[in-house]
C-alpha cells in the first residue's frame, strides 16, 4: 500500500519510522472511545444535512449516484461566520527557525484532551489519484462540523470500490517508510489557560495550523474555513512528495493534441484568482482534443516528466457564476454564500460574493468532462502566472537558473481567498514563490526540482502576466492566443532588448517600448525587487529559504544588462 497503516510489533518504538512525539499525541486521538468513523458518502451527507444550521437547497446533485451519494442529493450550502478565507498568519511549520515544537505539541496535546467530552468523527480519504502515487489521509473533527468533513471527502477521493483496489495495488510511497497522514481538527477551539500549557508559541492567539509534515501530522485549531482543511491536506502530500522526487504543483496542467497527432502538455502556476482556471479548462472553441489534469493541484515526477493529479473535484470560487448559471449545475457543496427563494418556491444558491468575498462551492469532476488522473506524457512547458504590471503578456526564459528563480520570485497581487493580518496593504504587489504559500520544506528543494525540469528535461519556461502591461488590461482572448501560437510552434520570439536570458514575442498593443527610460526604469525597478528577495530569503528566517548562489546571479545579470 502506498502510505503505511499497520505496523508489525517488531516495528513499533522509539525512533522509529511513524513514532514521533507530535504523530503520537495525535494519532492517539484517532482511537477514542467519542470517535464514530464516517465510512461513505452517503453517511457524510446524510450528517452535514442534518448539522445545525445547514442549508439544503432545491439544487440537486447532478449524477450524484456515480460517485457514492443517492440519486435525491441536494446541494448542500454552509456559512462559516465572520471568516471567509485563508488565514496564512495561522500556520506553524515544524524544523522552520523559530517555531516551538515543545509548545506546540502542549497546545495540541490539551486541544485533543479538551475534545475528549465531544463526539468526534474519523474520515479517510485518497489524496493522490493514480497507482503511482497515492497516500491515505484521516481527519479527527467534532460533531457540528459535519459539513467540513463531508466536503473534504468531496474534495478529496472517498474510500470508493474502485479506488480502495487500486491503493491495494499502488506503489509503496518512500518504500514503505511514509505513514498514513493524521490531522486533527477542532474549529470549536478557543485557547484556555490550563497548568503547563503556553500560547506565547502561536503566531495567532486565537487560531492555530501546526504542521508536523516530516511525521505526516498536521493539527488546525480554531479554524472554520474549509479551505484551511483542503489546503492543509494538500501541503501535508506535498511535503510527501517533494521528498518522493516530485515536483509540487499548486497550478493547473492540461495536454493538447494537435491535427498531427503529437501531444503538448503545458502546466501553469499561479494564485487564486490569476486566471490558471480559466487557461486550464479553456478549450480553444474545439481546435484541439484537451485533457485537462486538474486546475489547483498536482505533481510531476521529475524523472519522468508525467504528471499525476492529487484530487478529483474542483474548489471554485462562486463569484462569477451567477445564480441559473450552466456550470452550477455541477455543484456538490457551497460556502459562504447566500440563498433565496425562486418563483416555484425552490432554494437557490445566491453566488457573485453578494454575501461576503470569496464565496466558494466543490465542484464535481464531470464539470470538466475532458479530465483525467495522470498524464503520462512528459510535461513541455511551464508557465508562471505574474500580475506584474512591466512584464508583457508574455516573455520566455533561457537558462534553467533564470527560469526557476522566475518562478522562486513569482510576483502577484493579493487574492480575495486570503485573510490577511491587520495592517497589511491589500494591493501591494507581493511575491510568492512558485504561486505556492503552502510549503514546509526548504524553499530550495522547489528551486532545484524546477531547474531540473528545465535543465535535464528540455522543459521550456514562460512568464505570461495576466494582470496589467502598463495600465491596459490584458484579456483573457490575449492569454489563449498566446498559449495556441506557442502550442502550434508559430510563436516567434527574440531577444528583448537589452537582456540576453529573456525572450519576448511581440503581441499587438503591449509591445513594451524599451526606448521609453521611464518604463525602462520601472521594468528595472521591478526585476530589482527579485534581486532583493532572493536577496532576504538568505536572512529570513535565519536562511531557512536561501538559494544556491546561481539563483541570484541569474536574476542580477537581467538587472544588470537593464542599465
Amino acid at each position: 500500500m502506498s502510505t503505511k497503516a499497520y505496523y508489525p510489533i517488531s516495528e513499533i518504538g522509539k525512533g522509529k519510522p511513524g513514532f514521533s512525539k507530535t504523530r503520537s499525541i495525535i494519532e492517539a486521538a484517532f482511537y477514542g472511545n467519542n470517535v464514530v468513523p464516517v465510512n461513505t458518502l452517503k453517511e457524510a451527507y446524510n450528517l452535514a444535512k442534518n448539522s445545525p444550521g445547514t442549508i439544503v437547497t432545491d439544487m440537486p446533485v447532478y449524477r450524484g449516484e456515480e460517485f457514492g451519494l443517492d440519486a435525491d442529493a441536494k446541494v448542500l450550502l454552509f456559512n462559516d461566520g465572520a471568516i471567509t478565507g485563508r488565514y496564512a498568519a495561522a500556520r506553524r511549520i515544524a524544523g522552520e527557525p523559530g517555531v516551538d515544537c515543545e509548545k506546540l505539541d502542549k497546545v495540541a496535546m490539551d486541544a485533543i484532551y479538551s475534545a475528549r467530552y465531544k463526539k468526534l468523527y474519523h474520515a479517510t480519504v485518497y489524496a493522490g489519484l493514480d497507482p503511482e502515487f497515492m497516500v491515505k489521509v484521516h481527519l479527527l473533527i467534532p460533531e457540528g462540523e459535519e459539513n467540513i468533513m463531508y466536503s473534504w471527502m468531496l474534495n478529496f477521493q472517498y474510500m470508493s470500490d474502485d479506488y480502495v483496489k487500486m491503493y491495494r495495488d499502488s506503489v509503496a510511497v518512500g518504500e514503505g517508510k511514509e505513514p498514513d497522514i493524521y490531522i486533527f481538527s477542532d474549529p470549536q477551539w478557543a485557547p484556555v489557560s490550563h497548568p503547563g500549557v503556553d500560547y506565547s508559541c502561536l503566531s495567532d492567539p486565537q487560531t492555530l495550523c501546526y504542521f508536523n509534515t516530516d511525521t505526516n501530522c498536521a493539527c488546525i485549531l480554531g479554524m472554520r474555513y474549509f479551505g484551511e482543511h483542503k489546503k492543509g491536506t494538500l501541503t501535508m502530500v506535498w511535503a510527501i512528495a517533494n521528498r518522493n522526487g516530485y515536483a509540487s504543483c499548486h497550478g493547473g496542467q492540461k495536454e493538447y493534441t494537435l491535427a498531427d497527432g503529437s501531444k503538448y502538455v503545458a502546466s501553469v502556476y499561479g494564485l487564486s484568482g490569476s486566471g490558471k482556471s480559466t487557461i486550464t479548462h479553456a478549450k480553444h472553441d474545439g481546435k484541439y482534443e484537451i485533457k485537462v489534469l486538474h486546475d489547483d493541484a498536482f505533481i510531476i515526477n521529475t524523472d519522468t516528466c508525467a504528471s499525476i493529479a492529487i484530487e478529483p473535484t474542483y474548489f471554485d470560487k462562486t463569484q462569477d457564476y451567477p445564480t441559473g448559471c450552466e456550470d452550477n449545475k455541477y455543484l456538490l457543496t457551497a460556502q459562504n454564500c447566500s440563498a433565496t427563494l425562486d418563483e416555484d418556491g425552490k432554494i437557490q444558491l445566491v453566488t457573485e460574493d453578494i454575501r461576503n468575498g470569496n464565496g466558494r462551492a466543490i465542484k464535481s469532476k464531470l464539470w470538466s468532462p475532458n479530465r483525467v488522473d495522470k498524464i503520462d506524457a512528459p510535461v513541455n512547458a511551464i508557465f508562471w502566472i505574474m500580475k506584474d504590471p512591466t512584464i508583457p503578456p508574455v516573455v520566455k526564459l533561457k537558462g534553467s537558473s533564470l527560469a526557476s528563480v522566475m518562478g522562486a520570485t513569482l510576483a502577484t497581487k493579493r487574492s480575495t481567498a486570503e485573510r490577511l493580518a491587520p495592517g497589511v496593504d491589500p494591493n501591494k504587489l507581493v511575491v510568492v514563490p512558485y504561486a505556492n504559500p503552502f510549503r514546509t520544506y526548504p524553499l530550495v528543494n522547489d528551486y532545484e526540482k524546477f531547474k531540473k525540469l528545465v535543465e535535464e528535461k528540455n522543459v521550456d519556461c514562460y512568464i505570461i502576466n495576466t494582470g496589467d502591461f502598463m495600465g491596459k488590461k490584458v484579456q483573457p482572448k490575449d492569454t489563449l492566443g498566446i498559449l495556441e501560437a506557442i502550442v502550434e510552434k508559430k510563436a516567434e520570439f527574440h531577444q528583448w532588448g537589452p537582456i540576453s536570458d529573456i525572450e519576448i514575442m511581440d503581441w499587438e498593443g503591449f509591445v513594451p517600448d524599451m526606448n521609453d527610460p521611464e518604463y525602462v526604469g520601472q521594468l528595472k525597478a521591478r526585476m530589482n525587487d527579485r534581486v532583493n528577495e532572493i536577496k532576504a530569503f538568505e536572512t529570513a528566517k535565519e536562511g531557512y529559504d536561501k538559494l544556491p548562489e546561481d539563483a541570484l546571479a541569474a536574476i542580477q545579470k537581467v538587472v544588470d544588462e537593464l542599465n
